[in-house]
């Protein structure tokens, strides 16, 4: 491998804190990659923000205000210069919460270059340009507040703590600034350290073709 892909994995490493394979892969530095992430307050005031606990829905209402107040244009198709994917894992007071199926989609109208299609967690990311994208990013599309100490309504007090992972290994900075990149297993989870998941999920076997 080239010295100078040897530095820029080097820096995409450093910005995410995991390895990828497979998909079309963004461009950009680490440096520029970092600061993706919209703040917990930010994705609060969007436009149809859910500030609730669990169970959270795909966030339908507002969305189109969403991406407009965040800068991603609805497609009328879903883009195919960046085409990668990553699973999500929640875990809220030690149970798996379900990611809603047709976050970012408004059947028949629209799509987000961020979204689901259905509840296996599987996070599509289809861009119609070379751009590099952060788990805040979808958090905003899904209307969801997140931060390093905060999900939606449920907040660090207490024994409460909010942790997070990128293919088993432990993150120690705001989720929100997660570059996504191809394959990643995102684990995000609430609750006292009793309630923590007592095998953090490290890969994601995903189908055939994504």
């Amino acid at each position: 491998m080239a010295p100078r892909c040897l530095i820029a994995l080097v820096l995409v490493l450093f910005a995410c804190g995991c390895g990828s394979s497979g998909g079309s892969k963004p461009k950009g530095s680490g440096a520029q990659r970092a600061e993706l992430g919209p703040s917990f307050d930010t994705i609060a005031s969007l436009p149809g923000a859910q500030r609730s606990g669990p169970p959270w829905n795909s966030g339908a209402a507002k969305l189109q205000q969403r991406l407009k107040a965040i800068g991603l244009a609805p497609l009328p198709v879903e883009g195919n210069v960046v085409h990668i994917h990553q699973h999500l894992d929640i875990y809220v007071n030690g149970r798996h919460v379900t990611v809603p199926a047709l976050i970012g989609i408004d059947p028949g109208h629209f799509f987000s270059p961020l979204h689901t299609h259905d509840t296996s967690g599987i996070l599509h990311v289809e861009s119609p340009t070379e751009s590099a994208f952060s788990l805040g990013q979808f958090f905003a599309v899904w209307g969801v507040p997140l931060s390093a100490r905060r999900i939606g309504t449920l907040a660090t007090a207490g024994r409460a703590q909010l942790r997070s992972w990128v293919n088993g290994r432990p993150l120690g900075a705001d989720p929100t600034r997660i570059v996504l990149a191809p394959h990643q297993e995102i684990v995000i989870a609430y609750g006292t350290a009793a309630q923590m998941p007592k095998k953090v999920p490290s890969s994601y076997t995903f189908p055939e073709g994504l």
